[in-house]
């Protein structure tokens, strides 16, 4: 692991002039605001910006044309906590406190440190964040939608992390239903009657409209006057992850149904609600969240700093057919193999898309292999603030400005369950369960169409290696009651978990 440092302070001096929104007039900053927008199960190819043609995307594609897409960007984990982990902490799979979607004891109603019986494996107290390290910064913290990474009641709670504000869903679990019957503004919960949770398809509080609105009074509350602090935002949207819903008088839920071929409803099960017509509401999902990201783009210029602002959305993992989801009806994994829970390309490569005016090329495109643990390093490279704690991060600020030397990684490593997965330049070697190993040729089979390790022994051998040495033991961390977290994987019934 390696310490990253910053190296571009010379950016303070680039935002001396913000033009005026709205009425409003931007202070001048010598730090840029940021905007850090997290999909839930959104797969590589569902955005109009990389391929997609039926569902409808264009305030996102809007953000590529202003902006820059990466064509090689990873998510942590393929699937939700470890992802949410592993950007917050900037530790690969190999050195994070969360691996897998866990909750052990903190589903256990009976224990005194957490009454309520939710959440998963919280982060440890002490952790260096990415909001601890923008808070030292003398950033304003938020994150809101979907944490899974500790609360309430325990050390990961995200005020505990980093976060002044948080507000959404502190389980995950919980995060299956869209019409919850209570959401978390920091430590109290708010209670939404006419919302049944998990018993009912559509109900009177559709949880992502809250979780927006208090996106928008975050970033009202951050630009008051000239001289506000910078603000970091982290949307972590719950949106298109399953149970598919979305309120009836959706535009665009009617448009779908009226365009896309849905043949088979989905009857409901393993935690998810069923719906009549699931593709139809997948893609309005999915549109809706993209006009969500409208209004939060439109809200940066009412307010007069977009244009000192950096915005960058992803997802977490790949997309999934689970719940009536549509990864297969709309290509969502494109060319790549695999879906959401897999280590082959299709369940951690995801799009990636940056804009900054004036800082970021418009309409331009990088081939460069980056992850989800780059964050935390890439950011403190933004506001020019020194990390107190070890990262696997490479900053991406090289490549996103298009100044200086942009560092490669070594190698990069992911680990869930039983898998484990390398990728050292083009090439990527992929086994379960410990056993014989694949070895793929990235840049000519993108879709790992072709085992390469046969005739390729010494470059199978070389990467196979790096199995063991990129990973530190899991047992080596310990929960709030002192009992270590084991890496035995019990066996389940295939299911999208969380």
């Amino acid at each position: 692991m390696t310490r990253q440092t910053s190296s571009f302070s010379k950016l303070v001096l680039v935002f001396a002039a913000v033009a005026t929104f709205g009425g409003t007039q931007a202070s001048a900053q010598d730090k840029p605001n940021i905007v850090y927008i997290l999909a839930d199960d959104l797969g590589y190819n569902e955005l109009g910006c990389y391929g997609q043609t039926q569902i409808k995307t264009p305030n996102i594609d809007q953000l590529a044309k202003q902006g820059m897409s990466f064509t090689q960007h990873y998510s942590g984990s393929a699937v939700c906590a470890p992802t949410r982990c592993i950007f917050l902490t900037g530790l690969h799979a190999g050195h994070a406190q969360v691996r897998n979607n866990s909750a052990g004891i903190y589903r256990n109603k009976n224990s005194p440190n957490n009454p309520v019986g939710e959440g998963q494996y919280p982060l440890a107290a002490g952790t260096e964040t990415v909001g601890t390290m923008l808070q030292r910064a003398g950033y304003k913290t938020c994150a809101v939608g979907k944490w899974g990474v500790g609360g309430p009641f325990n050390a990961g709670d995200p005020n505990k992390q980093g976060f002044d504000h948080f507000f959404g869903y502190l389980c995950q679990r919980e995060a299956h239903n869209y019409f919850p019957t209570h959401l978390w503004r920091n430590d109290k919960p708010i209670t939404y009657d006419g919302n049944e949770g998990h018993k009912q398809q559509v109900g009177k509080h559709y949880a992502p409209d809250q979780i927006l609105q208090d996106a928008l009074d975050f970033i009202d509350a951050s630009t008051k006057t000239k001289k506000s602090d910078p603000f970091f935002l982290y949307y972590a949207t719950i949106i298109p992850h399953v149970s598919l819903q979305v309120p009836l008088d959706d535009p665009g839920l009617a448009e779908y149904q009226k365009t896309v071929g849905d043949p088979n409803p989905f009857k409901g099960g393993s935690s998810y609600v069923g719906n009549k017509t699931p593709h139809a509401t997948y893609a309005a999902m999915i549109t809706r969240m993209d006009r969500n990201i409208g209004k939060i783009v439109g809200k940066l210029k009412e307010r007069g700093v977009y244009k000192n602002t950096l915005i960058i959305f992803t997802s977490d993992n790949g997309p999934t057919n689970a719940g009536g989801g549509g990864a297969k009806f709309f290509n969502s994994a494109g060319m790549l193999r695999g879906l959401k829970g897999s280590l082959y390309e299709g369940g951690i490569r995801v799009p990636f898309v940056a804009s900054w005016p004036g800082q970021i090329k418009p309409a331009s495109r990088s081939d460069h292999p980056s992850a989800g643990w780059d964050m935390l390093a890439t950011f403190a490279d933004v506001v020019d603030q020194k990390l107190k704690a070890p990262t696997d991060g490479v900053s991406m600020l090289p490549t996103l400005i298009g100044e200086g030397q942009q560092k490669a990684h070594d190698h990069m490593y992911w680990e869930l369950g039983t898998q484990q997965a390398v990728r050292a330049g083009d090439w990527k070697v992929y086994r379960k369960n410990g056993g014989t190993a694949s070895l793929f040729d990235l840049g000519k089979d993108p879709g790992e169409k072709n085992d390469l390790a046969k005739s390729n022994p010494e470059k199978l051998a070389e990467l196979s290696a790096l199995f063991a040495s990129s990973r530190t033991s899991h047992a080596d961390f310990k929960d709030p009651f002192g009992r270590t977290m084991k890496p035995k994987q019990k066996k389940k019934k295939k299911k999208d978990s969380e």
